[in-house]
């Protein structure tokens, strides 16, 4: 059965608004396009909103995620309407892994300095961090949108294992950011290869499908066609 529902999963510091540009063009290609809105306070948390969306589309999906958002697919994407995953500068942790666990052997990125407390328990980017490290490659008012909107984090996400890493079963794909700033792009290369994914390489920041959602949409329209 031909894929034709996108499920696009977001990540830390950020909402489903992300996906604003994207959506649109998967949308004209002739596909369905919906974005998850995760909690951001547990794997498990995420996980279940994504299965939510996922149980309540029609035939099978591509599953879609970006930073956080890829450690959220490699859990949720074990369901048995998913048959592909794409990751977009995303995290890939492996099995019993958890998201510091798979980048800690990588020196930090500049925006890790700016990750700050945001009440009890979790964390947010900072106005310096989003405008210089998360989304430098876009307009300065279209990045104060994406700090207004972001999703603070629990701090314990980093740390939930994930059980089943469903990119050792499924056919992936990834895009690398060479000038991410909050992940570094060497660990993206790293898991992208560990993986066996299909890659593309993108000179963008952390957020790709904000800067250059045409060469995202179509990456998405190339993996979708090719299950």
């Amino acid at each position: 059965m031909a894929i034709n529902t996108i499920v696009l999963v977001h990540g830390a510091f950020a909402d489903g608004s992300c996906w604003a540009k994207v959506i649109p063009l998967l949308t004209k290609r002739g596909l369905k396009a919906i974005a998850v809105q995760n909690p951001l306070s547990s794997l498990a948390d995420d996980v279940t909103a994504a299965h939510r969306v996922i149980d309540m589309q029609e035939g099978p999906v591509l599953l879609v995620g970006h930073s956080w958002g890829g450690a959220v697919i490699t859990e949720a994407g074990n369901h048995p309407n998913v048959k592909g995953l794409v990751y977009i500068s995303a995290g890939a942790p492996d099995n019993g892994q958890s998201f510091q666990d798979w980048w800690k052997d990588y020196a930090p990125a500049p925006g890790a300095a700016e990750i700050k407390p945001y009440g009890e328990g979790y964390v947010a980017l900072t106005p310096e961090g989003v405008r210089k490290h998360f989304v430098q490659d876009i307009p300065s008012d279209e990045a104060d949108i994406v700090y207004a909107t972001q999703g603070p984090l629990a701090v314990k996400c980093f740390g939930d294992k994930i059980t089943k890493a469903a990119w050792r079963s499924k056919p992936n794909w990834y895009i690398v950011a060479s000038r991410d700033e909050t992940i570094p792009p060497a660990v993206e290369r790293d898991s992208a290869d560990r993986m066996g994914a299909e890659i593309l390489v993108l000179e963008s920041s952390h957020v790709p499908m904000l800067s250059q959602p045409g060469a995202v949409a179509d990456f998405i329209v190339k993996a979708a066609a090719a299950l």
